[in-house]
């Protein structure tokens, strides 16, 4: 498959923030991508040296070897700050998104900054009974699709990017089996009563998991 068919991602983690350390951690991802270019690099997490990472991030944008840059799980605030103070904004803010955490807030101040949000965890990695979450449920069995595919078709509808892995092709094909059908605004509006209005997996405000993830370290 030709290289231009393919959108390439990785993220920059914690242990590699700062302006130097981030160009010799890029290079080395696109040694073992095998690639000469990224479409899209993310600082993985708010925390640490972030401003040096950008910095070099900007760099290496404006040298064409990345075509996009964003940033993974910061808050509107930590967004705001780094687009006031730097001279390239964020295009995508990857993010906790699923029917129990919306964050309509959120999507809402990217879209007036024209940042695309991109959900991870589109399914809650399948808390609170999610896969037979009645309402959930109820909507599946009446289009009829799976409660996955309502899920998904509900992100798109909301012009969120979503993230969504299998190595099943049987779950891959269901994946992909999303334009066909479209959830009328009532149907959306019925999922909006399931948020909560908080995270379900990762609270990234939490100072215990900022120490959590200063601890973990991963091989570069």
């Amino acid at each position: 498959m030709a290289r231009e068919k393919i959108f390439l991602t990785t993220k920059l983690w914690v242990q590699d923030y700062g302006y130097e350390s981030t160009h010799q951690v890029f290079y080395r991802s696109l040694e073992r991508l095998q690639t000469d270019y990224l479409d899209l690099y993310l600082i993985h997490q708010p925390y640490s040296d972030i401003y040096g990472s950008w910095r070099a991030m900007e760099d290496l944008y404006r040298e064409g070897v990345i075509k996009a840059i964003g940033v993974s799980n910061f808050s509107s605030a930590q967004l705001a700050d780094l687009i006031t103070f730097n001279r390239i904004a964020p295009r995508v803010k990857q993010v906790e998104t699923h029917p129990f955490c919306q964050q309509w807030h959120a999507a809402d101040f990217m879209q007036q900054h024209h940042i695309t949000i991109e959900a991870w965890a589109p399914f809650a990695e399948g808390k609170n009974d999610i896969f037979t979450q009645p309402l959930l449920a109820t909507l599946a069995e009446r289009y009829p699709k799976s409660v996955a595919q309502i899920i998904l078709r509900w992100l798109l509808q909301r012009n969120v990017v979503v993230i969504r892995n299998s190595v099943n092709p049987q779950r891959i094909a269901e994946n992909f089996a999303v334009f066909d059908f479209s959830l009328t605004e009532q149907d959306m509006a019925t999922i909006a009563t399931l948020d909560l209005g908080k995270p379900l997996i990762a609270n990234h405000a939490d100072p215990e998991r900022i120490a959590f993830i200063g601890t973990r370290r991963f091989a570069t």
